[in-house]
């Protein structure tokens, strides 16, 4: 690759491959190497962090051999490791790869910080490129699909990759500086001269990333390390926010919702067009003057309002993200000088990269441990965002600056790409026009653990079958979009597999909570949220009534209980029995879900005496958890007396690590 944007597109390249590759590692600390939670959150974070500061042995390594080398066996490392990862069969397996492929990944980053001295346009189409391909995926990665089209796929981004493995060397500058050219004189040096200007023989100026040549006013910042260490920063505001389809999909399930429930879009993906557009056109367009503290302002904007604003507000405050990274990236974008080209220089922008992709670590384990540890982590990601606006505000302004890519036609094309994955992936669920009321409800309650199973792999499919052909489907443990799990819509993708729309309601931030499926429409979504009584996660109950036609109705409500550390949820469950009763006003009434509580236990005996009965009760003992050795009877379905309960049990199989429990319920006669 010798044109003039290899350099970019090489970059942009990897980034895509590390991401990708850091999807399946986060997923795999916590589903592999955390055992179901049987792991100390602590020693996750350490174990998880360990790879991000092994990497810091690479810039001595670029040091003694040389960036090029370094580059060039890292991508390879990472590019295999990113291939064997779609052929591997999960487990241990699985983690060790991905963290294999992880630490190849940082050190091919730190290989091309020391090559690269203006990384912005490639990081920025690189974090754009990521993101669109996860939407055209509908997040469901190429890592988990398998199959000869996601080898195929997979195949040709990594042969991409490394095709453009180191990039171009730095090249001098073809065009004569302002004071230089034919006629333009020798350099003037001298005592009492002042400082040297530059000319004809001032040597070359190194250029980054295929960036092109120094415009007035370059080498005044930090010669490309500033960008650098925001990259990781950079990468961790547009997973969880600015550039994630799967946030964009939740977002608009609130804007479909009602009473701070989500429902089920048309078209899910709809705000990456925008989000991705104002992205990338602010990316690579330059910020002066008085528009500086702009985009620093409205990256703030963006995520304050996704922390603290409602759900419904998701959506602005995702575009608004989205237009404040990138232009905090433009800000941060230094046109390259010679000085940049000094081995000194290359080792700070390698160490600026290490750093960069620890702070991403460190705020990452810091976030998602808080739903374990149960401290308060709304304050992070605004943190993470006044760091980066603070680096680009620091970033001295440049007089001029020589555009790498061409901004129009690139964000056209994004655009394009993102309308396209839109459009297909509507999602088209409609409910089933059945003659009259049934006279009997199959309903499974599942705790979906994310989508991931016991061998750490999301595998959707498997989920869809172990739900069957039911009529009601209860989830719990319902990610939409962490990217601590990868950042995917596990509502959405197993509601289009089932042909079901759902109802989600949130219990952990926006992203995380419990979901009702059905096959016949649903009326009055409700949630309440439940006393957290020391219980670090947030719990709720979620109520919908589901309408059968003909007057036939039945409240459903599925709920998660979260025991606090010293006992039973006898609080939640008071609190859920209270509502669901309350909220069925005598219709029949069905109480589903994972409630982390024996038939024998006080917080079960808080159902029985609102006057609930066991659905489950010809079938006991019934454990479900964990799925592979269940041993304990903790997901129960509970239902008034009118309703008749039979075919009740468990579905064997191992995609998340609990059963999933069934039950046919007769409807009462009108």
């Amino acid at each position: 690759m010798r044109h003039r944007h290899s350099g970019t597109l090489a970059l942009a390249l990897g980034v895509v491959v590390l991401v990708d590759v850091l999807r399946v590692f986060l997923p795999s600390v916590i589903t592999i190497f955390g055992q179901a939670a049987a792991t100390p959150a602590e020693l996750l974070g350490v174990f998880a962090l360990g790879w991000f500061v092994l990497a810091f042995a690479a810039p001595p390594l670029v040091a003694r051999i040389g960036a090029r080398p370094v580059t060039v066996v890292a991508g390879a490392a990472l590019a295999g490791a990113r291939l064997a990862l779609t052929a591997a069969p999960g487990g241990r397996w699985q983690l060790w790869l991905a963290a294999a492929g992880l630490l190849a990944g940082l050190v091919w980053l730190a290989g091309s910080a020391a090559r690269t001295a203006r990384p912005v346009p490639g990081l920025a189409l690189g974090l754009a490129a990521g993101a669109l391909l996860h939407t055209a995926l509908a997040t469901h990665d190429l890592v988990w699909r398998g199959g000869w089209l996601a080898w195929t796929a997979s195949a040709a981004l990594v042969a991409a990759f490394v095709a453009g493995l180191p990039g171009p060397r730095p090249q001098p500058d073809p065009r004569p500086q302002p004071g230089t050219g034919p006629g333009s004189g020798p350099t003037v040096t001298g005592p009492g001269c002042g400082p040297t200007l530059s000319g004809p023989l001032s040597g070359p100026t190194v250029t980054g990333s295929g960036s092109g040549p120094t415009v007035a006013g370059a080498g005044r910042g930090a010669g490309g390390a500033r960008a650098w260490m925001v990259a990781g920063p950079a990468l961790l505001l547009a997973g969880m926010l600015a550039l994630s389809p799967a946030v964009a999909g939740t977002a608009m399930s609130y804007l479909q919702g009602r009473a701070g429930t989500g429902g089920t879009p048309l078209f899910a993906l709809a705000p990456m067009a925008p989000a991705v557009a104002v992205f990338v056109g602010g990316a690579l367009t330059p910020v002066r003057g008085r528009w500086r503290p702009v985009p620093p302002a409205v990256l703030l904007a963006g995520t304050l309002l996704a922390t603290y604003g409602p759900p419904r507000l998701l959506v602005v405050a995702m575009v608004l993200a989205a237009a404040g990274l990138g232009g905090c990236l433009a800000l941060l974008d230094e046109p390259a000088d010679g000085r940049q080209a000094r081995p000194e220089a290359g080792r700070r922008r390698a160490y600026a990269a290490l750093v960069g992709m620890l702070g991403f670590a460190v705020a990452t384990v810091l976030h998602y441990a808080a739903y374990d540890l149960g401290y308060p982590n709304g304050w992070l990601p605004p943190v993470v965002a006044a760091l980066v606006a603070v680096a680009a505000l620091r970033t001295p302004p440049t007089a001029g600056r020589v555009r790498v890519l061409p901004r129009l036609a690139v964000t056209a094309v994004t655009v394009l790409v993102a309308l396209v994955a839109t459009v297909g992936h509507g999602p088209w669920m409609v409910i089933d026009n059945r003659p009259g009321p049934p006279r009997q409800v199959r309903l499974v309650a599942y705790n979906i653990r994310m989508g991931f199973g016991l061998d750490g792999r999301l595998d959707l499919d498997a989920l869809a079958r172990a739900a069957g052909r039911a009529d009601v489907v209860v989830l719990s443990e319902v990610d939409r979009g962490w990217l601590l799990n990868g950042g995917h819509d596990t509502l959405h993708l197993l509601a289009v597999r089932l042909g079901m729309p759902y109802v989600f309601a949130p219990a952990a931030g926006p992203l995380w909570g419990d979901a009702v499926l059905s096959r016949w429409p649903v009326r009055a979504p409700r949630t309440r949220a439940l006393p957290a009584v020391g219980a670090p996660t947030g719990a709720q109950a979620l109520a919908v009534t589901v309408d059968f036609s003909a007057g036939v109705r039945l409240a459903v409500v599925g709920t998660h209980l979260q025991p606090p550390p010293d006992g039973g949820p006898v609080a939640q469950a008071r609190a859920v029995a209270a509502f669901a009763t309350g909220y069925a006003a005598g219709m029949p009434l069905v109480v589903a879900g994972d409630l982390n509580t024996e038939p024998d236990d006080p917080a079960y005996a808080e159902f029985i005496r609102a006057g609930l009965v066991d659905a489950l009760a010809a079938a006991r003992p019934l454990p479900t958890s964990p799925a592979d050795d269940p041993r304990e009877q903790i997901d129960h379905v509970l239902v008034s007396p009118d309703l008749g309960a039979t075919d009740a049990g468990t579905i064997p199989g191992t995609a998340s690590d609990h059963l999933p429990v069934a039950v046919t319920l007769a409807l009462p006669a009108r």
